[in-house]
């Protein structure tokens, strides 16, 4: 294949994977950036399969071997179903094998000894794989590749955990005498090179020409209609992105059209199954059985029996959260619903890449949810359809994450000053934080590990932390399912209710020490919406710009949170039916921000008094969270906000947003290079809306802390002009360098919070990214 494309010249409509197929087998690290159902999947099986096949030896006896990295375990499962058909009959020099937290102990020992594609993900590769690696030696000795799927999903603090649990696979790979060749792919990357080569540390060549063959995309933008009910402060309500989902999941399952359903949070995944199911039963009992829900926390034996029954066709619908959006091969799916914009344009367009992998046309449509950025979206689709995806950005230097990486590094093989280049500039300045803390000693040459605890265990490479929570039916003392840790506080508190695989239970206890939260059956009218309260203060500023009279800012904060109550809120409508009070402790967050002040004379010139200041800054507060995600890779949920009349630290009003991981994510830092595009479509979404006094779709939240009190939508709009009136002019060169941006969005329902004394706040949700960094490493803003 390779060397027919090469003698033709032509651009074949395969020719991609045979040029990044050749670039691999001659030594080259490669990312090959196509679109969905192009056949990326044969760009790196070549090369793999082919070396694999070759039955040449390395210096210790054991054929070569290869390693895949996929961010979910579905992906991993999949690809090993295809790897395992497509070598079938091959005989058994192919011995491939899914090595993840779901394979059985019994079974790992033969994968360690036998196996020569093993198929992971980055987090069995940080806390399994590299700190046992005297039992890996004979696999790591042969490692010839190593294939990273869907690189664009490795953004953000998670990425740039993986980046470094990579150079520690660099490391010891060379320790025992290899130098494996890394292959991406991606069907959503921009600068697909650039990020390839931040994600690895090395040199990667780029494969973007996609002549691939491909089905019409029928793309449709849905704006739910206006109800009779009214919200808070009497705002119009919009039917749910959710109860919309789950009707068109109905109609095209009753016309037997294969579809799926993506929806940001587990809960509503499970919500929109629930809904299909009811109303398919209306129709067809037997139909009712063939829609389900599809999530993270699932028991393992669960997860595989729907990849199984959705790659059959025996399922006609799938309500899902991200978990499924990846590069899964799900050949006869033909259409996608999207309930509310996943956050960037890459994770939208790899959804809607689910349908018509088989060449047949398709249908995607987005759902869009009563908030400023999907109400933006609907109305500008041009900010979709005419804009390319955003670049994959990462830090690897974030000293928050570094810090426990020398940790382990350093307890795989002693640290030596030679090993320091690799992990980067900031790494011979932690380590003798890190010496100051007792958990790294220099001994002659090198720096040691001195606990007896597992140095990897002192970071979740996304940002979770803690020990899951058990979700135990209180009854039977069965297993439901599992919640990250630091999601318990918003998922699973008392009087929380839990979606399980259709069914519904409501949380009597969560106990946080021996982290199980215990449930029973039940079958409430509402759904539970946990609120918080937060406090910033800050730290160091950075950066400074006069904006007019005004200052834009960017530094290290620090924010404190609280769970303290949670709203019941009616399923279809969202109509709030109460509020009950919750007990539990606080958290703490050193991250990073951007904000803003205003002077007394520019109040006076946008006619704001004091009356209105708090609910002005509120508005826009709300307003700018939402339509930050169109600016840096990031997930609205990923990030928070405070708006202070008067606040201590800037003796001025001000409004914060903030990085919800500790030690920032460099949404913050994007917002601030940014700034005036930012405000500047944050004001035009406010101004635009129909409503009169604001709404869901401006500057509503439906989560705020303050149950949306005050809020002053024409303020806002009057604040943000004259705010806008000095913004100086953005620089264009090199704006995508400006910082990393972007994270792997959280499975969540982001919960909005409120200040003390009334300040108006809003948090990132579900969690992981809230908890404070580990104790044992050193904070290092």
């Amino acid at each position: 294949m390779i060397a027919a494309v090469r003698a033709a010249g032509i651009e074949h409509p395969w020719a991609h994977q045979a040029r990044a197929a050749e670039h691999a087998l001659d030594g080259e690290s490669v990312v090959v950036a196509t679109g969905t159902a192009s056949g990326k999947s044969l760009s790196y099986l070549v090369p793999v399969l082919s070396t694999l096949l070759d039955g040449s030896e390395a210096p210790n006896g054991r054929g070569a071997t290869a390693l895949y990295l996929a961010p979910t375990k579905a992906l991993a499962a999949d690809q090993c179903r295809s790897v395992k058909e497509l070598s079938q009959p091959l005989g058994h020099s192919v011995r491939a094998a899914v090595h993840d937290g779901d394979t059985p102990f019994e079974e790992r020992e033969w994968i360690r000894q036998y196996a020569n594609y093993v198929l992971t993900n980055p987090d069995m590769l940080h806390r399994g794989i590299l700190p046992s690696h005297p039992r890996w030696s004979s696999f790591l000795k042969a490692l010839k590749y190593v294939v990273i799927d869907e690189c664009h999903t490795y953004r953000g603090v998670f990425g740039s955990h993986v980046a470094q649990v990579l150079r520690r696979l660099r490391r010891l790979c060379a320790r025992y005498g290899a130098s494996p060749v890394f292959l991406l792919a991606s069907a959503t990357a921009a600068e697909p090179a650039v990020a390839a080569r931040r994600l690895t540390g090395l040199p990667v060549v780029e494969v973007a020409d996609d002549a691939s063959p491909r089905g019409e995309l029928v793309f449709a933008l849905w704006e739910p209609p206006l109800t009779e009910l009214h919200g808070e402060k009497g705002a119009p309500v919009r039917r749910t992105a959710t109860a919309e989902a789950a009707d068109l999941l109905t109609d095209l399952a009753v016309q037997g059209v294969r579809s799926v359903a993506f929806v940001r949070s587990r809960r509503g995944a499970e919500l929109i199954s629930v809904i299909a199911q009811e109303r398919l039963a209306e129709v067809d009992r037997s139909l009712a059985r063939r829609v389900a829900a599809y999530r993270g926390g699932y028991l393992p034996e669960e997860r595989r029996a729907l990849e199984r029954a959705l790659h059959s066709g025996e399922l006609l619908g799938l309500a899902a959260t991200n978990a499924l959006e990846l590069g899964m091969d799900v050949s006869g799916l033909d259409a996608v619903v999207i309930a509310g914009y996943p956050g960037t344009r890459a994770s939208l367009w790899q959804q809607a890449g689910r349908a018509g992998r088989s060449g047949q046309g398709a249908l995607a449509v987005l759902v869009a949810r009563d908030d400023p950025l999907d109400t933006f979206l609907v109305h500008h689709p041009e900010a979709l359809f005419d804009r390319p995806v955003e670049s994959t950005v990462l830090d690897p230097d974030n000293p928050y994450v570094l810090a426990p990486h020398l940790c382990a590094a350093a307890e795989e093989l002693p640290l030596t000053d030679d090993d320091l280049a690799l992990f980067g500039p900031t790494a011979e300045e932690l380590l003798p934080q890190l010496e100051a803390a007792k958990l790294l000693r220099r001994r002659t040459r090198a720096w040691h590990w001195t606990r007896r605890e597992r140095a990897a265990d002192l970071t979740d490479i996304r940002g979770q932390g803690g020990r899951p929570v058990q979700v135990v039916e209180e009854g039977t003392g069965r297993l439901l399912g599992t919640v990250d840790e630091g999601a318990a506080h918003t998922s699973v508190h008392e009087g929380a209710v839990h979606l399980h695989q259709g069914r519904t239970y409501v949380v009597r206890s969560l106990d946080l020490d021996d982290s199980v939260a215990l449930v029973e059956q039940a079958s409430p009218s509402y759904t539970t919406v946990a609120r918080d309260t937060t406090s910033i203060s800050v730290l160091e500023t950075d950066t400074e710009i006069p904006w007019g009279d005004g200052r834009l800012c960017f530094g290290s904060v620090e924010v404190t949170n609280q769970v303290v109550s949670f709203l019941r809120r009616r399923v279809i409508t969202g109509e709030v039916l109460g509020e009950t009070k919750l007990d539990l402790p606080p958290r703490t967050l050193r991250t990073r921000a951007v904000w803003w002040t205003v002077t007394e004379d520019q109040l006076d010139r946008a006619r704001i008094n004091p009356e209105i200041l708090g609910g002005a800054l509120h508005a826009a507060e709300h307003a700018s969270i939402g339509m930050l995600p169109l600016f840096a890779t990031c997930d609205r949920w990923d990030i928070g906000g405070v708006s202070v009349p008067l606040h201590p630290d800037t003796l001025l009003p001000t409004v914060f947003v903030y990085d919800g991981h500790p030690g920032g994510a460099g949404f913050a830092e994007r917002a601030f290079h940014t700034a005036r595009s930012w405000l500047t479509a944050t004001r035009q979404a406010v101004a635009s809306c129909e409503c009169e006094a604001g709404c869901p779709s401006c500057v509503q939240s439906p989560k705020c802390g303050n149950g949306n009190d005050p809020l002053h939508k024409r303020g806002a709009v009057r604040l943000l002009d004259v705010l806008l009136e000095g913004a100086p002019e953005e620089k264009t060169d090199g704006a995508e360098e400006a910082g990393p941006a972007g994270a792997g969005a959280p499975e969540g329902d982001g919960d909005r919070i409120s200040a003390p004394a009334g300040r108006p706040a809003d948090e990132p949700a579900d969690g992981p990214q809230q908890a404070a960094p580990d104790p044992q490493v050193p904070p290092v803003p």
